[in-house]
């Protein structure tokens, strides 16, 4: 297991890479002395730095999601909304053909272990508001304003 953090405008990221791909990218109080890098999570590094510098929209970066399968198809999902753009737990349900499951695909969402580069963040509440985010709802918001992207407070 590879491990890194960085400095963003919202705080410690860390970063955990398998050699297979990034595991976990989530908020942290502050960084551990323990730091095994690798080059993926060097270059999971440089693709953040160029998303909080306003010059990346889309991460290409390998991933070794842990979930379930129901959890890897919903975050399957959240990859496809564009930069810039939200959707709701129902359109991701739709996604699905599957409007019943609103709620587990909240549910699978509130586990997504890669912020930022699969992006949870872009979904919000039906009715243009913002719900729970791991990180706060307060970096949920600078996320969403970073992209330019329309919600209600």
């Amino acid at each position: 297991m590879y491990i890194d953090y960085m400095n963003t405008p919202i705080g410690v990221l860390k970063i955990q890479a398998s050699s297979q791909g990034i595991t976990s990218v989530d908020f942290s109080a502050s960084e551990n002395n323990i730091i095994s890098t690798s080059e993926l999570t060097n270059r999971c590094k440089q693709q953040l730095k160029e998303y909080f510098d306003g010059e990346r929209k889309i991460f290409d970066l390998a991933l070794d999601q842990q979930g379930t399968l129901f959890q890897k198809t919903v975050w399957d999902c959240l990859i496809q909304i564009p930069f810039g753009q939200v959707v709701s737990y129902r359109d991701i349900a739709d996604m699905l053909n599957n409007r019943k499951a609103v709620r587990a695909v909240g549910a699978a969402n509130g586990k997504n272990p890669i912020s930022i580069i699969v992006p949870c963040h872009r979904v919000i509440g039906s009715n243009g508001t913002l719900t729970g985010y791991a990180g706060g709802l307060d970096r949920k918001a600078w996320l969403l304003k970073h992209e330019g992207a329309k919600f209600k407070k």
